[in-house]
């Protein structure tokens, strides 16, 4: 490790892997509000961040689990299941009167079809003006979860279809 009176311990996050402040620093000058997406193995987090002087203020949250409540019986962790919380997110977000937002993953892997750009197909569709390029979107028979249901052999699509008809309803 580097000693001597000129060193200078980088933050914690920093150490950690956790934060990239340099492309944080970009996302604040832009003034728009962050799409946050986050993702575990069993559920995804969306939410609508603003940076203030103060700290960041969170003006929204949702989260995958949310859609049980809807009707939604399948795993929460899936790629249909990130676009349709993606899909909610947007909903809700028109709801607070915002219309656009800058896209921030994070440190998960940019990878073209994950459950991140699934979320973000989600709230694209639900009409919020987000920069992406489209070509990075799983497929749309991915999305409605048509490899889940050849696989295990349930009844995946119609659920899908009823627990959009909800939300878009």
């Amino acid at each position: 490790m580097a000693t001597g009176p000129r060193y200078k311990v980088p933050f914690r996050r920093r150490r950690e892997g956790r934060t990239d402040y340099h492309f944080r620093y970009k996302l604040i000058l832009s003034r728009k509000p962050r799409l946050v997406i986050r993702k575990g193995n069993r559920n995804i987090n969306l939410q609508l961040i603003v940076a203030e002087p103060a700290g960041d203020r969170t003006l929204l949250t949702v989260n995958s689990r949310e859609l049980k409540d809807l009707g939604y019986e399948q795993n929460t962790g899936n790629v249909p299941a990130s676009y349709l919380a993606g899909l909610l997110f947007g909903k809700r977000m028109k709801a607070i009167g915002e219309t656009e937002a800058i896209l921030d993953m994070g440190i998960h892997a940019n990878s073209k079809g994950n459950r991140i750009y699934s979320a973000l197909k989600g709230v694209v569709d639900a009409g919020i003006e987000v920069p992406h390029s489209p070509e990075i979107f799983p497929d749309d028979a991915r999305i409605r979860g048509e490899n889940i249901e050849a696989y295990r052999g349930v009844e995946f699509t119609a659920q899908f279809e009823a627990v959009r008809e909800k939300i878009q309803g």
